[in-house]
C-alpha cells in the first residue's frame, strides 16, 4: 500500500506541474479546504462551517465503510491539497499516515478522532458468547486495536465538534467567531439529544441489547450503562456465525426474557432471524440501528444528517429497552 501511495502521488504530482502551466488556479483559491472520511464528521464540519467560504469533501459517499475503504487516486490528491483534514484513526485508518508522509503540505491542520479521545479512546472487546475471528497469535508488543466506532458517542460528538472549531478557527481567522457560535448551538442540540437518550434508557424495563450482528455501539452502550451481547466485534470481518454463536445468543434471549434482536444497517437480516428462530417464543422483533458507517451521496443530498440518524437510532432504541 506505502508503494502504491508513493507512486499515485508521483503521477499526481507530475500530472498538477504539467497542467497548473500558464493556470491562475491557486491553492486555496476557491475558499478553505476540508477533507473527511466519514459521514459524521463531515456532517460535523458542516454545521460548525455554515455560513462561511468552506469548500468540504467527504471522501466515504458511495456506501463503503470505513473497514474496507482505500483511498483513489483523488482522494489522496484531495487530501494532499487540503487546509485542513479530519480522520478517524484506527486500524481501518492505517493508510493514513502513508498518504500525508507523501503529501508533503506542511500547512495541512489534521485531526485525528481517536488521538484526540487519548486514554478515553476504547479498546474492542470479546464479550462473553462473542465469535472471535481467526487470526494468528499477537506479538506482546503488538499495539491495541482500538474500537474506531468513536461518532456513535453523543459526548464524544459534543468533544470532537469543539475541536472542528478550534481548527477551522485556525486556518481561518476571519470566520473564528462565525465558527464558535455555531459550534456552540450545536453543542447545544447534541446535549439536548443526550438528555433524550438518558431519559429513555431510565424508562426501560430493560438495560440489556443483544445483536445477531457486529456491534459498533460500544461508547453508546457505555455512555448509557447498557449491557450487551453480540455476534461479532464492530470491527469484526466474519459474516458466518457459528451453532455455538447462534446457540448462546439464542439462550440469552430466553434467559432474559428479551423481545427484540438487533442488527445494523447494513445486515442482510439472517443472523438475527436465525437467533429469532431458535428461542423458545420465536416471536421476538427485529430491530435496526443505524451506525452510520454508509450514508450516500444522495442521501445527504435528501437532507440526512448525523442527528437526524442519531434521533432515529433513539427510537429505535427505545423500542428495544421498553
Amino acid at each position: 500500500m506505502k508503494k502504491l501511495i508513493a507512486l499515485l502521488m508521483c503521477v499526481l504530482i507530475a500530472a498538477t506541474v504539467f497542467a497548473g502551466c500558464g493556470s491562475a488556479d491557486v491553492f486555496g483559491a476557491d475558499g478553505i479546504k476540508v477533507v473527511t472520511t466519514i459521514f459524521p464528521i463531515y456532517d460535523w464540519a458542516r454545521e460548525v462551517s455554515e455560513g462561511a467560504d468552506i469548500n468540504l469533501t467527504l471522501l466515504l459517499d458511495n456506501g463503503v465503510d470505513i473497514h474496507s475503504y482505500q483511498p483513489t487516486a483523488k482522494d489522496i490528491m484531495e487530501i494532499s491539497e487540503c487546509d485542513l483534514f479530519i480522520y478517524v484513526g484506527g486500524e481501518s485508518d492505517a493508510w493514513v499516515d502513508d498518504v500525508l508522509a507523501q503529501a508533503g503540505n506542511d500547512k495541512m491542520v489534521v485531526l485525528d478522532l481517536l488521538d484526540i479521545l487519548g486514554d478515553s479512546a476504547k479498546q474492542e472487546v470479546v464479550v462473553e458468547g462473542m465469535q472471535e475471528e481467526d487470526k494468528e497469535v499477537k506479538d506482546d508488543d503488538e499495539e491495541p486495536e482500538y474500537d474506531e466506532h468513536v461518532w456513535l458517542s453523543l459526548k464524544n460528538a459534543g468533544l470532537f465538534t469543539k475541536e472542528i472549531c478550534s481548527a477551522l478557527s485556525s486556518v481561518d481567522h476571519d470566520n473564528a467567531k462565525l465558527y464558535e457560535s455555531n459550534a456552540k448551538s450545536y453543542a447545544e442540540d447534541l446535549k439536548a439529544l443526550d438528555d433524550k437518550y438518558t431519559a429513555a434508557v431510565k424508562a426501560g424495563s430493560t438495560k440489556t441489547l443483544l445483536f445477531g450482528d457486529r456491534f459498533p455501539f460500544a461508547y453508546l452502550a457505555d455512555d448509557y450503562g447498557l449491557t450487551y451481547y453480540a455476534a461479532f466485534t464492530g470491527c469484526s470481518a466474519e459474516t458466518e456465525a457459528s451453532f455455538e454463536t447462534i446457540t448462546f445468543l439464542a439462550d440469552k434471549v430466553d434467559e432474559l426474557g428479551l423481545h427484540a434482536i438487533m442488527q445494523i444497517e447494513t445486515s442482510d437480516g439472517s443472523i438475527a432471524a436465525t437467533v429469532r428462530d431458535n428461542t423458545k417464543t420465536k416471536d421476538q422483533e427485529i430491530l435496526t440501528l443505524n451506525s452510520i458507517q454508509s450514508v450516500t451521496a444522495p442521501q445527504i443530498e435528501a437532507g440526512e444528517t448525523y442527528l437526524g440518524i442519531m434521533e432515529e437510532n433513539l427510537v429505535v432504541l427505545a423500542k428495544a429497552l421498553a
